[in-house]
């Protein structure tokens, strides 16, 4: 059974920085692209970042691009998301997903974690 659990989220003010880890379990690390997505209340999931397995592309959302930064650490099944520089408008539920590849649509992900909270405060 596929999991990923997200963890690193917090409270933080505008301007600092936070580091989300995913802990994957029940496949084998490398096989599956993983990403992230987060939702902001009263708005759709977006994409943040993903590496592509097809292309070995990696994809930034324009809003993030230059602060957000990806990294793994093999022996721990575990990828991160580094959060830096942020703003109020980073404030959302960060999730952590998993599929063959890597996919703009929430739609088309089918492993999803539980998400972490990350507010920013002005």
């Amino acid at each position: 059974e596929v999991q990923l659990v997200e963890s690193g989220g917090g409270l933080v003010q505008a301007g600092g920085s936070l580091r989300l880890s995913c802990a994957a379990s029940g496949f084998t690390f490398g096989d599956y692209t993983i990403g992230w997505f987060r939702q902001a209340p009263g708005k759709e999931r977006e994409a943040v970042q993903c590496n592509s397995s097809s292309d070995g592309s990696t994809y930034y959302a324009d809003s993030v691009k230059g602060r957000f930064t990806i990294s793994s650490d093999v022996t721990k099944n575990t990828v991160y998301l580094h959060l830096n520089s942020l703003k109020p408008e980073d404030t959302a539920v960060y999730y952590c997903v998993a599929d063959q590849d890597c996919y703009i649509a929430a739609s088309l992900w089918r492993y999803w974690g539980q998400g972490t909270q990350v507010t920013v405060s002005s």
